[in-house]
């Protein structure tokens, strides 16, 4: 089976991508050619959502394992098969490119195309360009001024906080010794 996917964004308009795969293909496989069809570097932390109809996120598919509670289920791309997750033309997910500031294509699964097969992904329709990869703070480039670490005064919490209140004996008991252990795992 062949899925055709759409790729809009809430970010630019006259922006879509369609992107044939198939159903075999994993999401590691899809995620790769969304990549390519809009000339993203490969280098960022990226996710999938499932999504109900109204976008809310269900299902996540991550770019590599990460440490979840043992009750919920983990989906990891390289080891995800399309067809184990999608069965239903008109799925909606969200593919998170940028994690840090939660910007995503917004996705539709428009066609199940049965008794085909791709090799390998395929941009059918490219149009418009894409948004940014990555977005950066416009302040990030300026220079601090002298003394200024970028945080309030009251960073930490409370506007009257003294560091001299900190107990220092609590410190004085820890092992700090090689081979010291903190727990059955060695973490703190």
């Amino acid at each position: 089976m062949i899925y055709k996917f759409l790729l809009i964004s809430d970010e630019v308009d006259n922006f879509a991508r369609e992107i044939s795969i198939d159903s075999e293909a994993t999401f590691l496989d899809l995620h790769n050619a969304i990549l390519d069809s809009v000339n993203f570097t490969k280098d960022q932390i990226t996710s999938f959502f499932i999504c109900e109809d109204d976008w809310e996120k269900k299902t996540e598919i991550t770019l590599m394992e990460m440490d979840t509670s043992y009750e919920d289920d983990s989906w990891v791309m390289e080891d995800t098969r399309l067809n184990e997750l999608l069965e239903d033309e008109k799925q909606r997910l969200l593919y998170i490119f940028d994690n840090m500031n939660e910007r995503a294509f917004f996705m539709e699964l428009r066609e199940i195309i049965p008794g085909k097969n791709l090799e390998k992904p395929v941009c059918t329709k490219s149009i418009g360009n894409p948004p940014q990869q990555i977005t950066v703070p416009e302040d990030f480039d300026k220079p601090a001024a002298a003394g200024d670490t970028g945080f309030g005064e009251d960073f930490y919490g409370d506007e009257t906080f003294d560091p001299s209140e900190l107990d220092e004996e609590g410190f004085n008991d820890l092992d700090m010794s090689e081979g010291a252990s903190f727990g059955e795992d060695n973490r703190f």
